[in-house]
């Protein structure tokens, strides 16, 4: 059965579930610092991620003594489920309850299951965060809009994963990275880049450096909060930014160039109000990585191919 564009990009203000972003981005802050303590690095921090499945979000196994578990975020029945590989769980229901409340219980779910581990407990890339174990000032949680930011997510994974098939170079998963609170997607031109600045609050130079390392074309989905923005959109950004490119002509024509942030905005009104949100979104994808790759002078006939379809091998 079909979706109306409605249930596949429903509206998504700010300002109506403000308090449960604001939770929600602490808990999986919480989720994914799990994953972060047990798991061997991977380049760019591709390790840390989160992603996208058909009820919420999962870290996907985790290795623990020889053996894994994995942590769902369940936003159609609003259950945090820990599930082991031999077969046990444990689960934590979703509701309005204090981050240190949450921490609380989720460390000992896995304590009952025989996990025991230790993260840092700062926030990461929020200014004045406070210790998830002494955060009783966040406590919200609208089903709702869990349920809608979710469907977001869902609907943009779908999109980023096909513009992800165009590409023969080095490409990152389409991911959710916990820190910044976004879905994300990368290119890579094979290049170094320079040395990256740092300066991201709360977050070691070195995983920015790391992170940054190479040459890039990243987009990714925001749903707002904090900064310039306060408001979902997408967004694209390259690395670095090659010369002109805060003036390259995008589209669609809602698109624009936010000084503040560095970066091509396409507000997420503005995208699902079009005639076409997933045409729209894709115009946006491609027309910010055209920029990017055309200014940036990389390899595109090496690194360019059609969109990936079903059940067709890509011809050489």
């Amino acid at each position: 059965m079909a979706i109306d564009n409605d249930q596949r990009w429903p509206e998504l203000p700010y300002a109506a579930w403000k308090d449960t972003r604001d939770t929600l981005h602490l808990w999986t802050q919480i989720v994914g610092k799990i994953r972060l303590a047990l798991t061997p690095w991977l380049n760019h921090s591709w390790h840390v991620t989160l992603y996208v499945t058909a009820r919420g979000l999962t870290t996907s196994p985790i290795p623990w003594h020889g053996g894994t578990f994995q942590i769902d975020f369940d936003f159609i029945d609003h259950v945090l489920w820990v599930r082991t590989g031999s077969g046990h769980f444990r689960q934590i229901m979703l509701r309005p309850i204090s981050v240190a409340e949450f921490f609380s219980a989720l460390m000992a779910a896995l304590h009952e299951l025989g996990i025991d581990v230790h993260i840092k407990m700062k926030p990461s890339e929020i200014v004045d965060g406070i210790p998830f174990d002494q955060d009783t000032r966040h406590a919200s949680y609208d089903t709702d809009y869990a349920n809608r930011f979710w469907r977001v997510l869902a609907s943009a994974n779908e999109v980023f994963r096909v513009f992800r098939t165009a590409f023969l170079g080095k490409s990152s998963p389409v991911h959710f990275f916990w820190g910044s609170f976004d879905l994300a997607v990368t290119r890579f031109s094979g290049r170094r880049a320079p040395r990256h600045p740092g300066g991201v609050p709360n977050l070691p130079n070195s995983v920015a450096q790391e992170a940054y390392s190479h040459e890039v074309s990243s987009a990714g989905f925001w749903p707002g909060g904090g900064g310039p923005i306060e408001y979902a959109a997408f967004y694209s950004y390259a690395y670095p930014a090659p010369d002109g490119f805060a003036l390259a002509k995008v589209k669609p024509p809602e698109a624009f160039f936010s000084k503040e942030l560095g970066e091509f905005l396409l507000p997420y009104d503005s995208m699902r109000a079009s005639p076409d949100p997933d045409a729209a979104l894709m115009e946006f994808l491609q027309s910010t990585y055209d920029a990017a790759a055309d200014l940036g002078k990389w390899d595109r006939a090496a690194l360019d191919c059609a969109i990936g379809a079903p059940n067709r091998p890509r011809p050489v």
